[in-house]
């Protein structure tokens, strides 16, 4: 069994290697190229070899659906990034900032042909592991359109947040163990166990992500402080505080969500606080994730091949376990 970090750098070699983009057109490639280079964390593909591994030697076909997620993953980013008018992704300029509108197009399009050319290669289980990350790929692109419809409105619920970020974020991690392992040869109910940890830990992971935006330390983060508050995104928080708010207490978060103060930040803080939607935050992160390590612990298999995947959501999840 490998460590995380030991398939981060088998996957990096291997993909680095792999990379089908050709020297022409140009135009069309070279921006490829360019974002797949500045990396990333590598969590998606990784764990679908660490899924795979769970039942033997990581196998060709696992390798080629690593590819196809890492690949399709990053074409969300690039779309993504279009969308949102980001100018930064990593620390770098954004696709179309650097190569324009139409490249920053053509080049998630063709980085998502390519994933889907990768998935085309694996032998064992293809149509199973063809529906997966068909079914997968719609769920993402409704994740997303979820995620631009709350922008415009006010009165988004809790349970349509906690679906809206199920499908843009914890599906593809949840894809990933699940693929890996049906290539592996499982078949029913670990593998559904695999998904339902991956979705799970997904979801705890991005409300922690809500929280730390909000309270963490930005030197550790490298994000600044409420940004989220500053764009009037509707996270946990904001959408908690509205469904615990007094009277008082709401009309001041709706007089914060209009207005460009610069107190705006810690004033939306405060009213986190004494609305309580931080600790219900932070009880949230703890529940989901129990639930994540539940449905691992679940999986039939010795602990001793489970631990890589253990470590992992320890660390992602800020737990000891």
């Amino acid at each position: 069994m490998h460590s995380f970090s030991e398939l981060v750098n088998l996957f990096e070699n291997r993909f680095s290697a792999s990379l089908p983009f050709p020297a022409n057109p140009d135009s069309l490639y070279a921006p490829c190229r360019y974002f797949l280079k500045e990396g990333g964390k590598r969590i998606r593909p990784v764990i679908c070899l660490m899924g795979n591994e769970l039942f033997g030697e990581i196998s060709e076909d696992a390798w080629h659906a690593a590819f196809g997620i890492e690949l399709f993953h990053n074409f969300t980013l690039i779309h993504d990034d279009i969308m949102d008018r980001a100018p930064l992704r990593r620390g770098n300029p954004t696709i179309h900032e650097k190569y324009g509108m139409t490249s920053g197009i053509l080049c998630g399009d063709v980085m998502n042909i390519i994933a889907y050319d990768q998935i085309a290669k694996i032998e064992k289980s293809l149509q199973q592991s063809l529906q997966l990350f068909n079914k997968t790929a719609i769920e993402v692109c409704e994740g997303q359109q979820l995620d631009m419809d709350f922008e415009l409105r006010n009165d988004v619920t809790m349970d349509e947040y906690i679906h809206m970020i199920t499908l843009k974020t914890s599906v593809l991690l949840a894809c990933s163990l699940k693929l890996g392992a049906i290539v592996g040869g499982s078949i029913g109910d670990n593998a559904d166990k695999l998904y339902a940890f991956g979705k799970n830990m997904g979801i705890a992971f991005q409300l922690m992500d809500d929280y730390l935006d909000a309270f963490g330390d930005s030197s550790v983060t490298g994000k600044q402080n409420g940004g989220d508050i500053l764009a009037n995104k509707k996270t946990f928080l904001l959408i908690k505080a509205l469904e615990n708010a007094k009277p008082a207490e709401r009309t001041a978060i709706e007089n914060l969500l209009a207005s460009d103060s610069e107190n705006k930040v810690p004033e939306m803080l405060s009213l986190y606080a004494a609305t309580g939607s931080d600790k219900s935050c932070k009880n949230e992160v703890v529940r989901y994730s129990d639930n994540a390590f539940q449905c691992l612990e679940d999986v039939a298999m010795p602990s001793i091949r489970k631990e890589p995947l253990y470590a992992l959501a320890s660390y992602l999840l800020k737990r000891e376990k």
